[in-house]
């Protein structure tokens, strides 16, 4: 007996851990902690994350005596597996809300715009806080999901400094994003300044995980407003999708290069 497990029963294992996570984290439950300004909600999937992350092989040493490398890699692909019922039950809520989703259209269609608050957000501090190079470039002209990083790599290529941006930035977001989608709408709802239907189209950024993340954030302090919130996130989603290539394409992209440009001129490439 070598100690490292097999393929099959790598992947044997890696679904008996996956289940135990999955029966621990419902028993928890969803927890609330209330902040003063508004309540934290902790949801199940931020539990299952985090064991996923420290059970990880590389993290905890243990696991790698029953998690073979190829069961780890089979986990990675799983995800976009695992989701698809989840996203294909987000498609069946806008039908029913159709009506409500046309009227907000304009606000549905618009919302895309704000992804070029990462620029405004994020340039700056990129630039002049963190002293980064053209990796702000990536790192900063969206939110680095999947579309973003194949424009990315069409351009530029991912060996490139631009390329280490974003995909600094999408494994960043695939870490810690879910923690922070999950935590932020029920936050912001208690500030009591954007109408719930806003916030359910900021969950909409084009990424599964975190779209869960929101909405269940979001449907644990609004439960009576469910379906609203689960279709006008669900049309956002598909928006982002639909355009968000698009505006990265011919605004995002061209407006962080130029601001680079300016803040870096020294260092402007040349084509």
């Amino acid at each position: 007996m070598t100690g490292k497990p097999g393929a099959a029963t790598g992947g044997l294992y890696l679904h008996i851990l996956v289940l135990a996570i999955v029966i621990v984290c419902e028993l928890i439950g969803i927890q609330r902690l209330s902040i003063g300004l508004g309540t934290v909600i902790f949801l199940p999937i931020l539990y299952a994350f985090a064991l996923g992350i420290l059970l990880n092989p590389a993290i905890f040493k243990a696991s790698a005596k029953f998690l073979s490398k190829d069961a780890v890699k089979l986990s990675g692909a799983m995800i976009t597996v695992a989701i698809m019922p989840f996203i294909a039950k987000f498609g069946t809520t806008v039908g029913p809300q159709i009506s409500k989703i046309i009227e907000a259209g304009p606000a549905l269609v618009l919302q895309e715009l704000g992804n070029l608050g990462t620029i405004l957000v994020a340039f700056p501090v990129a630039v002049f806080l963190l002293k980064m190079g053209r990796e702000a470039v990536g790192a900063t002209y969206s939110i680095d999901r999947e579309p973003n990083l194949a424009l990315i790599a069409d351009k530029y290529g991912l060996n490139s400094p631009e390329g280490a941006g974003a995909m600094g930035v999408y494994a960043t977001g695939t870490l810690i994003g879910t923690f922070v989608f999950a935590i932020m709408p029920p936050l912001v709802h208690g500030l009591g300044i954007f109408d719930v239907r806003a916030l359910a189209m900021s969950c909409g950024v084009g990424s599964g995980s975190m779209l869960a993340a929101c909405t269940g954030g979001l449907v644990a302090v609004v439960p009576d407003q469910k379906d609203i919130i689960l279709a006008l996130a669900a049309a956002s989603n598909i928006l982002t999708y639909a355009t968000g290539l698009y505006v990265g394409m011919f605004v995002a992209l061209p407006l962080t290069e130029w601001l680079y440009n300016k803040a870096r001129p020294s260092e402007r490439k040349t084509a």
